[in-house]
C-alpha cells in the first residue's frame, strides 16, 4: 500500500468521481479525508477544494489526494500551483500508473463527467499500486 492517508475533494461536477473515489479508498483500508463538496446540487469553485487539498498535503508528507472536477482539468491546475504538489491528470490505467512509476505523483486528478466507475477504479488501483522507479525520473523530478 503506497499510502495510509489519502485526502479527497471535488467540485460540484466532481461529486459523483469523489464518492466513487471515496468508497474504493475505505474499502482499500486508507484512512480517507474527505474534504468536500458535499453535493452535485451547489456550484462551487474547484480552486478552493485544490487548495485546500494542498494545504493538508504540506503538512502531511506522506500522505496521497485525489482531486475531481468535471473535466479534471481545472482542479489539476489549481492543485499544481503548489510547489509540493505533482498532480496527475488522468484518463485511464496507464496514465496513471505511469503518474507514479516516472512521476512520483503524490495526486491523482481525473474527470467526473468522462470517468465512469470502472475507469475510476481502474485509475485508483494503478496509482496506489505503482512505486516510483526513481533513476533518471528523479533528476528530472527535482527540476520541477
Amino acid at each position: 500500500m503506497q499510502a495510509n492517508k489519502v485526502y479527497l475533494a471535488s467540485d460540484h461536477g466532481g461529486f459523483k468521481g469523489k464518492e466513487i473515489a471515496l468508497k474504493y479508498c475505505k474499502e482499500r483500508g486508507f484512512l480517507c479525508v474527505d474534504l468536500g463538496c458535499n453535493s452535485p446540487e451547489i456550484s462551487v469553485d474547484y480552486s478552493d477544494f485544490a487548495n485546500a487539498l494542498a494545504a493538508h498535503l504540506e503538512n502531511d508528507k506522506g500522505a496521497k489526494g485525489i482531486l475531481v472536477c468535471g473535466s479534471g482539468i481545472g482542479i489539476s491546475i489549481a492543485a499544481n500551483r503548489h510547489k509540493h504538489i505533482r498532480c496527475a491528470l488522468c484518463h485511464d490505467e496507464n496514465t496513471a500508473m505511469l503518474s507514479r512509476l516516472h512521476n512520483d505523483a503524490n495526486v491523482l486528478a481525473f474527470s467526473g463527467r468522462f470517468s465512469d466507475e470502472k475507469m475510476i477504479i481502474a485509475m485508483l488501483r494503478a496509482f496506489f499500486d505503482t512505486q516510483f522507479e526513481g533513476g533518471r525520473h528523479q533528476r528530472r523530478i527535482d527540476k520541477l
